[in-house]
């Protein structure tokens, strides 16, 4: 791997800046920093995520909508289309 010189980090710099512009710069670094986190959160094993199984909520038929008589006298108006 080539060594880089003080000179090569500076053009480097230059480039990402005029790539990127001086607005969205802390952004770019804010996202990589985030992405490095979790890649070593990730690589490290120490995994956050509960894996208990969960009480599945049964419904009570409360929130589900209700068809009236005249939607329902609506849609025998419709024709069926196939398609292929």
């Amino acid at each position: 791997m080539p060594n880089l010189g003080f000179g090569e980090l500076i053009i480097i710099l230059l480039i990402v800046l005029l790539v990127f512009g001086a607005n969205r710069l802390p952004q770019v670094g804010e996202g990589m920093g985030k992405a490095i986190r979790n890649l070593k959160r990730g690589l490290s094993g120490d995994d956050d995520i509960d894996v208990t199984p969960t009480k599945k909520h049964v419904s009570d038929g409360a929130d589900t909508p209700r068809v009236s008589q005249e939607t329902k006298q609506e849609v025998t108006d419709a024709k069926v289309v196939d398609r292929k």
